[in-house]
């Protein structure tokens, strides 16, 4: 990590960096591997979408698909540059990515369908603007594990009342690589020195954003499955060339 080395981009300006040395591989991408380690998030959600818009689910996935994408292009920004506002760019929709999780998983029960969507909307935008014109540090963190502890009880609610094994794995897959890429971002966090000395970079947090793309593709492919069981769609575990996972549905012919 090299503290305010100045390339293409400019001195660097972010509040944070990793592990990775900076512009080593190219004079256009600050962090090499932590940019590029965020293609495979960027494909699954683009399947997912495509998927998504293809047997016409609800708009909200399709809308939680793009997020995804638009979060790992934001990272992809920050690494590349290190600048604060690029910062920004990933940081921000990572708060819009857990709003929609929370009316995705929440909705169901919501007895006043307009009103929330109309209050994430609007908050989602308040901050967003807000963290732009201050940069929040503490705050934002602080907040962000606020709505995902939110999602955790309900998510749980849906494994445990999902009776469908392929679906369950699904949700196991969504928690194992969650565990892994964690493992992956606190080693890559705090040990960075002894890597340093050793001239070994194990890349500690590019793994994280690999095992963050599978892990928000699978989150959404089994609520694609939770929220197709309570329409009545008769939701099935596909296997897209034997090997990714993936919603099918049957409608009936009333919708």
């Amino acid at each position: 990590m090299d503290d305010g080395i100045s390339s293409f981009w400019g001195p660097v300006t972010s509040t944070t960096e990793c592990c990775e040395e900076n512009y080593v591989y190219s004079s256009f991408i600050a962090e090499f591997f932590n940019t590029i380690s965020n293609f495979p998030g960027i494909l699954l959600a683009l399947f997912g979408l495509i998927n998504a818009l293809r047997q016409r689910f609800e708009k909200r996935f399709s809308f939680l698909h793009m997020s995804n994408m638009a979060l790992a292009i934001g990272n992809m920004l920050y690494h590349a540059t290190l600048q604060r506002v690029h910062q920004h760019s990933d940081e921000t929709p990572m708060f819009w990515e857990m709003l929609l999780y929370l009316y995705i998983l929440y909705s169901p029960d919501w007895h006043y369908k307009s009103t929330m969507p109309t209050f994430i909307f609007f908050y989602g935008a308040a901050f967003g603007l807000l963290h732009h014109l201050v940069g929040f540090d503490i705050v934002f963190k602080l907040h962000y594990m606020l709505l995902c502890l939110l999602c955790i009880p309900r998510m749980y609610k849906y494994y445990i009342h999902t009776g469908d094994f392929y679906a369950k794995r699904l949700a196991k897959w969504y928690l194992a690589t969650l565990l892994l890429g964690s493992l992956c971002w606190f080693v890559d966090h705090e040990f960075c020195k002894k890597f340093s000395s050793w001239g070994f970079n194990p890349q500690g947090h590019a793994f994280w954003h690999v095992f963050m793309g599978f892990n928000s593709y699978f989150a959404n492919t089994f609520l694609m499955f939770c929220r197709s069981h309570q329409l009545g769609w008769d939701p099935k575990v596909a296997y897209f060339m034997g090997v990714l996972p993936c919603v099918k549905i049957h409608k009936p012919k009333t919708q």
